[in-house]
């Protein structure tokens, strides 16, 4: 499959000039800039859409980030107002407040961070008449990479049918510095790379995605397993639906 980056990128574009046109007419895309590949192409994405003055970025380390001169080199690239939101006393207030006997599990404890972050993003949002953009993309949400109504959510998202492979190819089209584009994905939550945590790499996910293709049977076990354990996070919430005839 022939995947037409330049038509997808225009296409991708039309599309968030539509979704504000339609649901916030003069609003700002909210985004939260990590200063990897997925924030940096949803920010370029939504100026070129809407004009770097309606894109406000917000970066929210947690206490020290080892990488943040690539958020800030994101928007300086771009030229777009951005806010520096450091979360640490959130997160740190947070799990103080609960109570003692509760011991938190290391899951509980590495999704804090992107559900105070989310929660960041809205508080900026609703104060600046924004709309906050989801930064996932095809890839992660395949196997469930994501914190549930942490970064798996927000009002639009531009990335979330496009495999990792394929954000890279617009990426590079929307002229973003390569650093930013080709940067190795860490999680952010315990400093390995997805790649580490997935136990596969993201070109034979996303050959799998697109083709149905892979060599090594245990991987493809790996994946159909995440794939149909996290299903659930894409789906709206159940509900009780009352027999009222």
């Amino acid at each position: 499959m022939v995947f037409h980056a330049e038509k997808v990128k225009n296409d991708c574009v039309e599309w968030i000039r539509d979704f504000f046109e339609k649901n916030g007419k003069d609003c700002n895309a909210v985004v939260g800039i990590s200063g990897g590949k997925d924030s940096s192409v949803v920010a370029a994405l939504c100026v070129e859409a809407l004009g770097k003055d309606r894109v406000i970025g917000v970066l929210m380390p947690c206490g020290e980030q080892h990488d943040i001169d690539c958020a800030h080199a994101l928007v300086e690239h771009l030229g777009i107002k951005h806010y520096i939101v450091n979360i640490k006393d959130a997160v740190e207030g947070l799990k103080a407040s609960l109570p003692k006997e509760l011991a938190l599990t290391d899951q509980s404890i590495n999704n804090l961070p992107p559900r105070i972050r989310m929660s960041t993003l809205y508080a900026v949002s609703q104060s600046c008449n924004g709309r906050v953009a989801n930064t996932c993309n095809l890839s992660e949400d395949w196997v469930g990479y994501s914190t549930r109504y942490g970064d798996s959510v927000g009002d639009f998202s531009p990335l979330s049918r496009l495999t990792v492979a394929e954000v890279k190819q617009i990426g590079h089209l929307l002229n973003l510095p390569c650093e930013l584009v080709e940067k190795i994905p860490i999680d952010g939550l315990c400093g390995k790379t997805d790649e580490d945590n997935l136990g596969f790499t993201y070109a034979e996910l996303d050959r799998y995605i697109r083709t149905g293709e892979i060599e090594d049977a245990d991987k493809k076990a790996l994946i159909d397993r995440k794939h149909k354990a996290n299903l659930f996070k894409l789906e709206l919430m159940p509900c009780f639906e009352p027999d009222l005839a």
